[in-house]
């Protein structure tokens, strides 16, 4: 079974908070609920950035929006964690 500390680094692998690289936290938290919207495309396919059809780039846009959520949830997890040590 594994520690907290190794469920850390393999959830992180190779990448950390925005805010340890100098981004505000409500920046962060902003572009992840953006890219949530931008992934789940409540307009129905009006607002793309990049048109899917084309071969090799079309997903690039979706890719970033990932990213992006990816990097709320680190924030998030970052947040859980300090403030578990703080009790």
């Amino acid at each position: 079974m594994k520690n907290s500390n190794q469920d850390d680094k393999s959830f992180s692998v190779g990448f950390s908070p925005l805010s340890t690289k100098g981004w505000p936290v409500w920046a962060v938290y902003l572009i992840a609920v953006l890219g949530v919207f931008y992934l789940l495309n409540p307009t129905a396919g009006f607002i793309e950035l990049i048109p899917d059809n084309l071969p090799w780039v079309g997903n690039i846009d979706e890719g970033a929006a990932a990213l992006a959520v990816w990097y709320g949830v680190l924030e998030l997890k970052k947040m859980r964690k300090t403030k578990i040590e703080k009790r």
